[in-house]
């Protein structure tokens, strides 16, 4: 499992994601009976990508292989094979998910697309959801009468933050549920500089939240953050390989 996180303001769209890979290992014990492991495989794998031709950000989230090959090489060939220089997002987010229903329609593997589009020489934000099995290809930054929305869309182990934000009701002094308020986040005035705060916020505490909590922990090791803006798009945090010695 993994947690990616698109976040889109006026200025910007901030894509961030962690780095941990898990397996579950089945087999059988020396008595007969069967065994299930959940394990951290890598704290090191890529799960967002720039397409530095089209400035399009894309990242993944779900099953970390396929067929017994890291989706980042998935992603990687599909990039060599299907992209041209003048793709935009929305042109990307289409081929991603055809091309990967083509051999494995049934999987459980989504992505986050996102990148900007001329529009009568306006450069529009298009962010996009994507998952292969169901066949999806959703625009999240649009309101329902058209417009631009600014907002945040977060995929993968998405629990912990979600409950965060979107909590409700407590327990009150009766045992019994009582309301609580709901303080809004006003997207459409965050500055870049705090969507790029949120979104390592929101990974950096499904961390944390999950090193106290009795279940696996699906999310971890560096978070790398993406800027996508209409001038540019930079890298603010990229792991990058070393060598230990």
């Amino acid at each position: 499992m993994s947690l990616a996180i698109a976040t889109y303001v006026p200025e910007g769209i901030v894509m961030a994601s962690d780095s941990r890979e898990s397996v579950t290992i089945a087999g059988k014990k020396p008595d007969g009976s069967d065994f299930r492991v959940e394990t951290i495989n890598s704290d090191a794998v890529m799960k967002t990508f720039l397409l530095e031709k089209q400035q399009v950000g894309i990242s993944t989230f779900g099953a970390s292989q396929l067929a017994g090959i890291p989706i980042a090489s998935h992603i990687k060939k599909f990039i060599e094979e299907e992209i041209r220089e003048k793709d935009d997002a929305k042109e990307v987010a289409e081929k991603i998910v055809n091309y990967f229903k083509g051999d494995f329609p049934d999987t459980d593997v989504g992505f986050h697309v996102a990148g900007y589009r001329k529009e009568d020489k306006v450069s529009v934000p298009y962010v996009y959801s994507c998952h292969i099995g169901r066949g999806e290809v959703a625009r999240r930054n649009l309101k329902p009468d058209g417009t631009v929305a600014y907002g945040a869309t977060w995929s993968g182990q998405h629990d912990v933050l979600s409950v965060l934000l979107k909590a409700t009701a407590v327990a009150g002094p009766d045992n019994q549920p009582k309301p609580v308020p709901i303080y809004p986040i006003i997207w459409d005035a965050m500055h870049l500089q705090d969507a790029i705060d949120f979104s390592r916020f929101a990974i950096q505490t499904t961390i944390g939240a999950m090193r106290f909590q009795a279940r696996p922990k699906s999310v971890g090791g560096p978070i790398d953050v993406l800027v996508i803006t209409p001038d540019e798009t930079k890298w603010i945090a990229k792991k990058e390989p070393t060598v230990v010695e």
